[in-house]
This record gives C-alpha cells, structure tokens and sequence, in this order.
C-alpha cells in the first residue's frame, strides 16, 4: 500500500506526519519503527496522525521511532497544528485532543506557534534533579560544560535507573546561558538518544529553573540544539498554569512511501 507522508520539523526535532481521518493507516509498531528509520525509512524522531476528533478540530497521535504510541509532545504539537494548517483544517487558531487531554495553539508572527501545555502543580524538588510532568514526564538536572556533556549515556543511566522503574523518563541537562536564559540537551526515551529538541523538556526545564529560584522571570528562553524557543506561564496558588511552549514548525517535504 502506498501511503503520503508529509516531513516536518520544530527546532530540528523532525516527525513524519500522516493524515490519517479516513482510519487507513493501521498502528503497526513494526511499520511505524521502519517508516522513523533514518536509513530504511523516511527518518524521524517520531510519527504523528492526525485523526478525527468529535470534540476538536482534530486528534493528535504521536508514536516514538521506536514505535510505540508514546506521550504528549510539544514541538510534535506545534507540527501537527502547521500540518493541519496546511490541509486546510485551521486557520490561525485551533482547539486539538492529545493523550494529555485539549490543547490549544495559535500562529505567531515570524512563522511561530504557541502552543498551550498542561498545568502542572506537582514539581518533586530534590538536592541535584527536579522531576515533573509536563504532558511527558522529566528529570532535570543542571551540568557544568554542556557543550562536552555526554548526553546519550549519562541520559541513558537516569532514564533506565530505580527513580523512573520500567516507564522511564526523559532526561534534560541545563546550564544557564544568559538573563532568563537557559541552554538545555535533552535524552528522550522512545528515541534512545539526544534529540536536537524537546518541547515538553524545556518546557520542564523552565518550570523547573522558576521553580528553583534560578530565575523570578515567567518567560524563558531555552537555547536548545535545533534552535530556540520560549516558554511563559503564570504562577499562583503553588500552580504553574497558561503555560504556553513558543517556537517554529517547519515542513520540510512530502512524499509516498510503500509499507
């Protein structure tokens, strides 16, 4: 079967994109994998479809590279929203379902999207990591020399270690590049690896640095490896809610691949 594809990427975390409203395309871990391979398939971090919803514009449904149906996912998100643009189902506004629950996002000036996360009021602060869940869940840890940190493995220790069980969590590095200002690299699990960025990382890693008192500010720039984004909240009651994820989603080709 012949099945149109569409390539997009936020800040270099790329996903293969599928609409998928008429329920063609079946979820096949195996089919999934090989379609995220960078060598045998398309290549991606991840793939969306984007399917009928009965309460929004549209259901996001996001599956690791390795295959598996995974959880939220915030550059996935601003992606789908660009892609949904494109087919026509939006405009400059849209209400969208994920695993997490109702979504909103809008497009911004310069080709930008803010995309609104989940509240999160439950930050378990520890003496060298934070953790929280952000629509995914996250380690965060602050670093010394991030440009020579071994993210892979020492990411890979802390997402398979005792803390996160079997499920496991993806794990942020920080080191403070400026006023407000945070450089991250994130390991995410699902993917095994670094990935260029992660939307719901630094969107945990700015609740996080606030959270720590590394800054009073409610909007945060994050230097991630694939560029830059912003995440902004408000703050109150010991709740960290209009948590809004800012930053590109670019498509970057289209095609028809054979599964």
């Amino acid at each position: 079967m012949q099945t149109e594809f569409y390539k997009y990427q936020g800040t270099g975390n790329d996903f293969v994109m599928i609409d998928n409203r008429n329920g063609v395309f079946k979820k096949d871990t195996t089919a999934i994998n090989r379609l995220c391979d960078r060598r045998f398939g398309i290549g991606g971090d991840g793939l969306i479809l984007l399917e009928h919803d009965e309460f929004s514009d549209f259901r996001m449904v996001y599956y690791n590279s390795d295959g598996n149906e995974s959880s939220m996912c915030g550059n996935g998100g601003r992606c789908i929203v660009a892609f949904a643009k494109q087919l026509g189902i939006v405009s400059d506004e849209t209400t969208f379902n994920a695993i997490d629950g109702i979504h909103v996002a809008k497009f911004l000036e310069n080709d930008r999207i803010a995309l609104q996360m989940k509240n999160v009021s439950e930050i378990n602060v520890q003496q060298d990591y934070v953790s929280l869940d952000t629509g995914s869940p996250h380690h965060v840890t602050m670093v010394e020399d991030l440009d020579q940190f071994n993210v892979k493995s020492e990411g890979a220790k802390i997402r398979y270690s005792e803390l996160y069980g079997k499920t496991g969590s993806n794990v942020n590095f920080v080191s403070p590049a400026g006023e407000d200002t945070f450089a991250v690299r994130t390991y995410e699990r699902g993917v095994e690896d670094e990935t260029l960025s992660c939307g719901t990382g630094v969107t945990a890693v700015a609740v996080a640095m606030h959270a720590l008192g590394k800054t009073n500010s409610n909007t945060i720039i994050l230097q991630v490896e694939g560029g830059i984004l912003e995440v902004s909240f408000e703050y109150e009651n010991g709740e960290y809610n209009q948590i809004f994820l800012k930053g590109p989603a670019e498509f970057v080709f289209k095609g028809s691949i054979r599964l």
